[in-house]
C-alpha cells in the first residue's frame, strides 16, 4: 500500500475503532431490552412459581433493611449538619427541617436506597445465577421443561419492583428521623416546631414521585442483576466479571433514570 493510501486509510480506522465500542453498547441496550420485555411478557402467563418470589421477597426487601436504614440515618443527619452550616451564612436556619425533608423524599432517600440495594442485591442476583450457569444448573431446568425466565428471572423482577417503593418509604422516614435527631440534640431546634414544620411542608407529590422512583430502581436493580447473571462467561472469573458489572451498571442506571424521572415530575 502506498504512503498516499496509508494516510487516506487512517481516518478510517480512526472511526472504526470509535465506532465499535459504540456499536457494541448499542447492541447491549437491545439486548437488555428484549430480555425486559421477555420477562415482562412471562410475567402475564402461567406457572408462576411462589416460592421462588417469596424467598426473593424476604432476600431483596427485608434483608436490605439494615442497610437502607442505616445509610438513611446516618445521611439524615449529615444533610440537617450541611443545610445549617449553610444557612447560617444567610440567617435562614430554619429552613433545616424543610430542606431535609424534601431532599430525602424526592432525591436521597431514592437514590441512596435504590444504590445500596443495588450493591447488595444486583451482586447477590448475579452471583447466584452466573453460579448456576457455570455449574449447569440453569441447562438442567430447560432439561425439566422449566423455563429459566420463568423460574428465576421474573420472580426476582417481580419482588425487587414490589420492595422497591417500600425500601424508600423506610428510608425516607429513617432519613427524616435521622435530620430530627440531630437537630433537637446539636442544632438546638424545638421537636414539636420541627416535626410539624417537616409536616406542613412536605406535599403528597414529594412522598409519590419517591417512591415512583423506588418502583422504577428496584425494577432495574433486579434486570441489571438478572441479565449479566444469564450472562455471565465461564468459570470462577466469569461469574466475578458478571458481579462486577451487574453493580456498576445498575447503579448507572438509577442515576440515569433518577434524571429523567427528576426533569418528567418537576420540569417547569
Amino acid at each position: 500500500m502506498s504512503q498516499t493510501a496509508e494516510q487516506a486509510a487512517a481516518p478510517l480506522r480512526a472511526l472504526a475503532a470509535l465506532g465499535r465500542p459504540v456499536l457494541a453498547l448499542l447492541a447491549s441496550i437491545g439486548q437488555i431490552t428484549l430480555f425486559a420485555a421477555s420477562a415482562i411478557g412471562h410475567l402475564f402467563r402461567p406457572p408462576f412459581y411462589w416460592r421462588e418470589f417469596g424467598q426473593a421477597l424476604m432476600q431483596i426487601g427485608w434483608y436490605s433493611l439494615p442497610v437502607v436504614g442505616m445509610t438513611a440515618i446516618f445521611t439524615g443527619g449529615a444533610l440537617a449538619l450541611q443545610i445549617y452550616a449553610g444557612g447560617n451564612r444567610f440567617g435562614a436556619e430554619a429552613v433545616v427541617p424543610q430542606i431535609v425533608a424534601i431532599g430525602m423524599a424526592r432525591e436521597l432517600g431514592p437514590v441512596l436506597g435504590g444504590l445500596m440495594v443495588a450493591a447488595r442485591v444486583a451482586s447477590s442476583i448475579a452471583a447466584e445465577i452466573g453460579t448456576m450457569k457455570v455449574t449447569e444448573q440453569i441447562d438442567a431446568l430447560t432439561t425439566l421443561s422449566t423455563d429459566p425466565m420463568k423460574y428465576l428471572t421474573v420472580p426476582r423482577l417481580l419482588a425487587a419492583t414490589l420492595a422497591g417503593p417500600v425500601l424508600v418509604a423506610v428510608c425516607d422516614s429513617i432519613g427524616i428521623m435521622g435530620g430530627w435527631l440531630v437537630a433537637v440534640t446539636r442544632l438546638e431546634f424545638n421537636s414539636a416546631s420541627y416535626l410539624q414544620n417537616t409536616v406542613d411542608f412536605l406535599q403528597a407529590w414529594d412522598i409519590g414521585s419517591g417512591l415512583v422512583k423506588g418502583l422504577v430502581f428496584g425494577f432495574l436493580v433486579a434486570l441489571s442483576g438478572c441479565w449479566h447473571g444469564m450472562n455471565s462467561g465461564r468459570g470462577a472469573k466469569g461469574v466475578a466479571d458478571a458481579t462486577k458489572a451487574a453493580v456498576v451498571s445498575s447503579s448507572v442506571l438509577i442515576l440515569a433514570a433518577n434524571y429523567l424521572l427528576t426533569g418528567i415530575f418537576f420540569s417547569a
